[in-house]
């Protein structure tokens, strides 16, 4: 898999670049928010599996660089930085990063996260994961909960008419709990159905990501914690 780490910390970038090698990636270095979006232009080389960016960069913050990324391409973006806060971890979800990864980190877990969502992007995922592949029996009719509308085939989300952008991993969340309102979902079942991994550091993530939902739905109430146990979904009226 071809990878594109973004990082102006020379010293940083050539320890991750021989230990991701020796993983059988091939590393591009850019320095710059700039250099990254040159390599990342239609025509300009074979196409990323993965973009790691840093968001201390000399030229721009990595926040804008996400989101000219994503006006790009829609390569995974995995942030990894040392702004720990969850306001930076939702703010980079919600300009289309895939995961985010603080500073210092575990090589072992920037391995999980980076094959984790390199596998949700296989075409094979284009239908949607957690459920919401074509089963063959026709068109899956739209969920609707409340003022909510949830469009399976198009991987498409409103609230109230007005369509909500999600991520590719919001959307699987979303569904996952939406195919079955009031039922409680583990953290371990939602994380292996949406991450599909058994890695236990990725319940931070799950945590962020809940937060970026209530967030972008306008609906905190919609998802409810279930202390010691997981989330469920609770149908709202109308």
């Amino acid at each position: 898999m071809r990878l594109l780490l973004v990082e102006d910390d020379n010293h940083v970038a050539a320890a991750l670049t021989a230990v991701l090698s020796r993983h059988g990636f091939d590393i591009t270095h850019a320095r710059s928010g700039e250099e990254a979006l040159k390599a990342l232009l239609p025509g300009a080389g074979a196409p990323f599996g993965v973009v790691l960016l840093d968001l201390g960069l000399p030229d721009q913050d990595g926040f804008e660089v996400c989101g000219r990324i994503r006006k790009l391409t829609a390569t995974p973006v995995i942030m990894v930085t040392a702004r720990s806060d969850v306001r930076s971890r939702i703010h980079g979800l919600n300009l289309g990063a895939d995961d985010y990864v603080v500073k210092p980190y575990d090589t072992m877990e920037l391995l999980a996260r980076i094959h984790a969502v390199s596998r949700r992007t296989l075409p094979s995922d284009s239908g949607g994961g957690a459920g919401t592949e074509d089963s063959g029996e026709g068109p899956q009719p739209p969920l609707r909960l409340g003022p909510v509308t949830i469009e399976l085939p198009t991987r498409q989300v409103s609230v109230d008419g007005a369509t909500v952008s999600l991520t590719r991993k919001e959307f699987d969340l979303l569904a996952l709990l939406a195919q079955r309102p009031g039922v409680v979902f583990r953290r371990e079942q939602i994380i292996s159905e949406v991450w599909r991994t058994s890695w236990e550091g990725t319940g931070r993530t799950l945590e962020v990501h809940i937060a970026s939902l209530r967030s972008k739905l306008h609906m905190p109430a919609l998802i409810e914690t279930v202390r010691g146990v997981g989330y469920r979904l609770v149908a709202p009226a109308g």
